[in-house]
């Protein structure tokens, strides 16, 4: 399948990065500190969400803010051997120019930085968490990435691993294609599904990317 397009937009953790044993562990330990239950935290859906909203699932209101600094404490401090490149990541970012793609993440700036720093990652444009007033699934943060890039939502192409993630891509008028990293297919509603970035390329055009996508 060849779809046309001018910009790519991915999702980091699960998309570009994986730093899963990384995110359980430290969010464990976190429910742990603020007294949280096993069976309260797993009813929350953890991955492709702000820590603000995963917290205000959680805590009382007034507890929030001191809860995100922490948790973003305990991520920042874990970075260093908890994150590593998945199939396909640096093949594809390095066959697109710099202005041709963003990464729109559901973390904290501080949190996104170092994560791609340690994975090799350095994106000219980067949505984070900090830049948006609504997360995925709202479409905002795809929306404000397409706008940095300078281009029509319509000619972008969302790359995600979570649900919230695709429909917030869809909501923005996107092109989706989603990897099976994080979840199993069947829950995942996308205009294209495959197992990683392995089965993506993409070439440079008169006309934009061109971007081919296997199974």
């Amino acid at each position: 399948m060849k779809i046309q397009a001018d910009a790519l937009l991915f999702d980091n953790d699960g998309t570009l990065v994986s730093s899963l044993e990384s995110v359980y562990r430290c969010w464990t330990r976190w429910a742990e500190e603020y007294g949280i239950t096993a069976e309260e935290f797993a009813r929350v859906e953890l991955h492709g969400r702000p820590a603000a909203e995963i917290a205000a699932d959680l805590l009382p209101a007034d507890r929030v803010a001191e809860a995100v600094v922490r948790i973003e404490q305990l991520e920042v401090e874990d970075v260093e051997g908890g994150v590593h490149l998945l199939p396909g990541t640096r093949a594809l970012l390095d066959s697109v120019p710099a202005d041709r793609w963003a990464v729109v993440t559901s973390a904290t700036r501080r949190l996104a930085e170092a994560r791609l720093d340690e994975a090799g990652i350095r994106p000219k444009t980067l949505i984070a968490a900090d830049d948006i007033t609504r997360g995925k699934p709202d479409p905002e943060p795809f929306l404000l990435a397409a706008r940095r890039l300078g281009v029509d939502p319509a000619r972008c192409v969302v790359f995600e691993d979570a649900p919230a993630g695709l429909q917030a891509g869809r909501s923005a008028g996107m092109t989706t294609v989603a990897l099976t990293t994080t979840h199993q297919a069947d829950e995942l509603h996308a205009d294209v599904v495959v197992t990683d970035l392995s089965a993506v390329s993409a070439l440079v055009t008169d006309g934009g990317v061109e971007i081919s996508v296997g199974g």
